[in-house]
């Protein structure tokens, strides 16, 4: 059983930048971030495989967010930056069960609990 759990949420201006962070109780293998905003399903933000080396976003994110990870920390982040008010939602970081990165929520087995990005116009 990985615990994750999230932090680095708040409330921005549009244009400005946060940083999330999940940290992780055991070892995973790829990991993402996901949203969700009231009434309405939860959506895939970005993913990135156990090396780091392979990453995906959603199109909405492309060239402004970033996800990395470091393995010995057991630590993943988000770098977002020039954020939007449709960015507003609660972040959800995941581990997926096995090396391959899918933007499916189905496909990943561990959740953290969220923190919430506020972007006022």
């Amino acid at each position: 059983q990985v615990q994750l759990v999230e932090s680095g949420g708040g409330l921005v201006q549009a244009g400005d930048s946060l940083r999330l962070s999940c940290a992780a109780s055991g070892v995973t293998l790829s990991m993402a971030w996901f949203r969700q905003v009231p009434g309405k399903e939860r959506e895939f933000v970005a993913a990135i495989s156990w090396t780091g080396t392979n990453t995906r976003y959603v199109d909405s994110v492309k060239g402004r967010f970033t996800i990395s990870r470091n393995n010995d920390r057991k630590m993943m982040w988000l770098q977002m930056n020039s954020l939007k008010t449709d960015d507003t939602a609660i972040y959800y970081c995941a581990a997926g069960k096995d090396v391959n990165i899918v933007p499916d929520t189905s496909y990943y087995n561990y959740w953290g609990k969220g923190t919430q990005v506020t972007v006022s116009s």
